[in-house]
């Protein structure tokens, strides 16, 4: 790779690439062929139908095959025939043609379609990389889309967010990011910010026909507009992030008040070990657990008390770190005794949390009351039993509720799910609020200009613009095999 003055064309060679774009184990196999040779290399392991005699499983020595085939064929076609390994026939196929620049790389792509087993798949790889083709390296396919300029950086990290979206929210946010309504959205922002860079640049070179005084108002609006903008998609980020890849959820409590048991509820299976003895939880277990729409990426943790048990204690330290990074709190107390100094303990930790209580064993008598815990704490109380499963539903309520004003719905506005995207807005925020600053104090223009080109810069690594080589290659290599 080579980036031409840090920001704009990055150039790449004209390797032609193949790798798998399938998962093993389907009925159907998809290999993926890009690049300057890889209509020519296909050609050389591909038969039509009346070069191949079916009944011996021989490819034809009698007829004379040009590898040009695909060269000579149209584009967007599909052709039926054969892989070859010189005289065997490897697999019946079709394959797919799409000719540069009308392709996903913009580059020559072949797709071959063959049968899904594990071996035939591999077998028509290694015939390509025989022939000339190296294997492709994680995300590469998208990554040459992005160097050729057919999708920038958020659209193509919208391509891995659609492959691992889990509900109709996310998979609906990616389609948008995609389509650009990201991308789109800050180019906007960009470029107002750059259209006043300009007019204050033309004033600083042209001071006789360009009066700044005229436009200082204009560009103070204009940057307060952008602030909005952008403390809005910070505002918005925690709530598309918890739609889409679920709700950070921490079940804590003192031990043997019954979060194993709960979290084997919600899960409906016997995930975590429950027993009578208290403090068995003594390590951090984490599942997805789904209520219908709703994702909660669920914690269960070591029962927080004082304790000399070094392996016990480790584990209540892991709880109370996962506790800091939580988006919700599930804290069950044991209604079944006393409020105990674990119980103060706990309280202590989760203030300025956001969480319910479950107030569990309530088919037992009860010695703790709402009452008692809504003086301490004001959460929400909702009186629960593991074992009978009386207030499972009011919980999944809550939830709803409390963070997704009910069912998941996806509607216009854009919303950030990637932290890369919210630090890159972060810090052009922080820029622009010190411009606008600036500007209200009548200092200089030169100090404007430096604090807008950095907020213009910052917005620009989200679609790619400004990008490092090292953060592209980063991104990129988190990609799965074959995309």
């Amino acid at each position: 790779l080579d980036r031409i003055g840090g920001m704009g064309v990055i150039m790449q060679d004209n390797n032609t690439i193949a790798g798998i774009a399938s998962g093993m184990g389907g009925g159907i196999g998809i290999i993926r062929v890009s690049g300057n040779k890889a209509l020519e290399i296909t050609g050389k392991i591909f038969r039509t139908k009346k070069y191949v005699d079916k009944k011996n499983g021989k490819v034809s020595e009698n007829l004379l095959w040009n590898s040009d085939y695909f060269i000579k064929k149209k584009s967007h076609t599909i052709s039926y025939g054969y892989i070859v390994d010189e005289y065997s026939i490897i697999d019946e196929v079709i394959v797919l043609l799409m000719k540069s620049p009308n392709s996903y790389t913009k580059e020559d792509v072949i797709e071959i379609d063959s049968h899904g087993g594990s071996f035939v798949v591999q077998k028509i790889l290694e015939l390509l990389l025989e022939n000339g083709a190296k294997l492709a390296t994680p995300g590469e396919f998208t990554k040459r889309a992005f160097l050729n300029g057919r999708i920038d950086l958020s659209q193509a990290e919208a391509v891995m967010k659609i492959i691992s979206s889990e509900n109709e929210f996310a998979l609906n946010s990616a389609v948008k990011q995609l389509e650009g309504s990201v991308s789109g959205y800050i180019e906007e922002i960009r470029q107002e910010i750059l259209h006043n860079l300009g007019l204050i640049e033309a004033a600083l070179d042209d001071p006789e026909h360009y009066d700044l005084d005229l436009y200082r108002n204009d560009i103070l609006r204009d940057v307060e507009d952008e602030i909005n903008k952008l403390t809005g998609l910070i505002g918005r980020f925690d709530d598309g992030r918890m739609k889409s890849e679920g709700i950070n959820t921490v079940i804590v409590g003192k031990p043997n008040a019954g979060k194993s048991s709960l979290m084997n509820l919600l899960l409906d299976e016997e995930r975590a070990i429950v027993t009578d003895i208290a403090g068995t939880t003594r390590d951090i277990i984490e599942e997805k657990v789904y209520m219908g729409s709703i994702i909660l990426n669920l914690v269960d943790t070591a029962g927080i008390r004082e304790t000399n048990d070094l392996v016990e204690n480790i584990g209540v330290g892991k709880a109370i770190n996962y506790l800091e990074y939580s988006d919700f709190v599930i804290y069950v107390a044991d209604s079944s005794v006393p409020m105990d100094e674990s119980d103060n303990q706990i309280i202590g930790l989760l203030k300025n949390k956001t969480g319910v209580v479950l107030l569990n064993k309530s088919d037992l008598d009860v010695k703790l009351t709402e009452e008692e815990i809504k003086e301490r704490l004001g959460w929400e109380c909702i009186e629960f039993s593991n074992k009978t499963k009386s207030g499972l539903e009011q919980l999944s309520k809550y939830i709803k509720n409390s963070f997704l004003h009910g069912e998941i719905s996806f509607n216009d506005q854009v919303y950030l799910t990637n932290i890369r995207h919210k630090e890159a807005v972060k810090y052009s925020l922080e820029s622009l609020m010190k411009a606008k600053d600036t500007i209200n104090a009548g200092l200089p223009e030169d100090f404007v200009t430096i604090d807008m080109m950095d907020a213009y810069k910052e917005l620009g690594l989200i679609n790619g613009e400004t990008a490092s080589e090292d953060l592209v290659n980063k991104i990129f290599n988190d990609f799965c095999m074959g995309k």
